[in-house]
């Protein structure tokens, strides 16, 4: 077989199939299939460390008990112009075997916008129960981020389809809810649920900014999604606002 052959032939073979594969390829007299046999090896190895490392968030979670846990998060607390939106997950922390786990979730920053909309699918599929808390510029300016920011968390939970026994924060205790809450500083990168929800509330935000930016094109809200760079600013400065602009927060710049 040649080496297009063995690839093809590979592909569809389970992981342990595929170490079994590489064992022998890896003694091939040919280099290129050799290559290839070392880097079946290296890809297990990756996913063996991943797998370690989300079911150490899943463990986090399990910490708390056998019971329902929401986590929640939020995006968009910092920037000149849009929504804040924030998420509830609540996920199966039962389902132990690697092939249910959700690889690759983590702090939604430290993930390619591409690889996030394939988690936030992978997320909403798999999860127990999720919903999505939402307010405009204009309840930002009106009741100020701080306030806002808890009221995203308290919408999202309050629309979930099961109660949970337990809210789990990134950073903030929620207020002014009914249900005991943990609060967990970096929550984003511990927690499964927690990771999960960022992940969820970043992609539904970042895709209102996108369709933002078809009505609004100068503000470049396609790439800053409403963060304040300098180009951002600067169309500011020479266009001045728009209906989504948060004024409360141009105080220093207009």
């Amino acid at each position: 077989m040649n080496l297009n052959e063995i690839k093809s032939f590979v592909s569809d073979k389970s992981e342990e199939e595929k170490l079994k594969i590489a064992a022998i390829l890896t003694d091939d007299k040919r280099k290129n299939v050799n290559k290839l046999g070392e880097t079946l090896i290296k890809n297990k190895e990756k996913k063996d460390i991943e797998i370690k490392r989300v079911k150490g968030l899943y463990d986090f979670d399990r910490n708390f008990g056998d019971i329902a846990i929401a986590g929640v998060d939020e995006v968009g607390r910092g920037p000149l112009a849009g929504p804040i939106v924030g998420a509830a997950v609540i996920l199966d922390l039962n389902a132990c075997n690697d092939s249910e786990l959700i690889l690759g979730i983590n702090d939604s920053k430290k993930i390619s916008a591409k690889k996030r909309e394939e988690l936030a699918e992978i997320i909403k599929k798999k999860a127990v129960s999720y919903a999505i808390g939402i307010l405009d510029n204009n309840e930002i300016d009106k009741n100020g981020i701080a306030w806002c920011n808890n009221e995203i968390f308290r919408m999202a939970i309050s629309k979930l389809n099961v109660m949970p026994n337990l809210v789990i924060s990134d950073g903030y205790a929620v207020r002014g809810i009914p249900i005991r809450n943990n609060f967990i500083v970096k929550g984003d990168a511990k927690s499964a649920s927690i990771a999960c929800a960022s992940i969820v509330a970043k992609v539904y935000r970042d895709n209102l900014m996108y369709e933002y930016a078809k009505q609004y094109p100068q503000y470049g809200f396609d790439s800053n999604v409403g963060y304040g760079s300098q180009g951002h600013i600067d169309a500011i400065k020479k266009f001045g606002t728009c209906p989504i602009h948060r004024m409360s927060f141009l105080k220093n710049i207009l």
